[in-house]
């Protein structure tokens, strides 16, 4: 167990810690290295965030061979299976890409809670010798105290995560067919719909208990995925 620790302390927890006290010394606005940390860790995962987007457009893509699989196949479930391999093979499509990206984020989420919970404590065992500290981290960004809960980023990252899920659903719904749905299909749209509402609850929920600084953190990395996703729907239309 202490060996997970120390790559998790050395490689996420550490130098997150020393860039954002970096970032602070040189912007002495505690909001504003927020968001420049978000975008050093959102940039750091672009290729992943990439691939995870690029996974679900593939995916709205492939929806009507799968669904031609799923019926021809119906009664031969291990058949059913080989030709759904070999079509995520032949399409290089990944079903769990996203599920691992999530993965992915879970414990850079962790590392920032730690980091503002209760203010930014500078331990000295985790700051580098080349970091300059200053005497104290000022807490506030437009009034705001970013290392408590505040309910008005929780809101506002919950209406980013709304529109976020909105666009990844909408970008699937273009692959209707005028065939009547299965059961699974319509199961899985159902699901879709309903996790446009639930992601955005769960995120206001959890957001009003933790520190603002993670729903700053959130609001900004949410905005740059609408973006992107944007930005890979176009592709596909051109």
């Amino acid at each position: 167990m202490n060996i997970f620790l120390t790559i998790y302390y050395t490689l996420l927890y550490q130098p997150m810690l020393n860039f954002l006290i970096l970032i602070y010394v040189y912007t002495n606005n505690f909001g504003i290295a927020v968001i420049i940390l978000t975008f050093l860790v959102r940039l750091a995962m672009n290729p992943l965030n990439k691939k995870a987007l690029e996974s679900q457009k593939m995916m709205s893509e492939i929806q009507p061979r799968l669904k031609e699989i799923q019926t021809k196949y119906k009664s031969e479930p291990e058949k059913q299976a080989q030709e759904m391999m070999a079509l995520y093979k032949d399409k290089k499509f990944n079903p769990f890409s996203s599920i691992f990206l999530l993965l992915i984020q879970i414990p850079i989420i962790i590392a920032l809670f730690q980091i503002f919970k209760g203010g930014i404590i500078m331990d000295p065992q985790y700051i580098y010798s080349f970091i300059s500290l200053p005497e104290a981290i000022n807490p506030y960004f437009l009034g705001i105290d970013l290392s408590s809960p505040n309910m008005i980023l929780a809101v506002i990252a919950a209406i980013a995560q709304f529109f976020q899920a909105k666009t990844g659903f909408v970008k699937n719904k273009k692959v209707e067919t005028k065939e009547p749905k299965d059961q699974a299909t319509q199961i899985t749209e159902m699901m879709q719909k309903q996790m446009v509402f639930m992601l955005p609850i769960v995120t206001l929920f959890v957001l009003s208990y933790l520190p603002s600084a993670l729903g700053l953190y959130w609001i900004v990395t949410t905005v740059m995925t609408i973006y992107q996703q944007k930005q890979i729907l176009k592709e596909k239309n051109d």
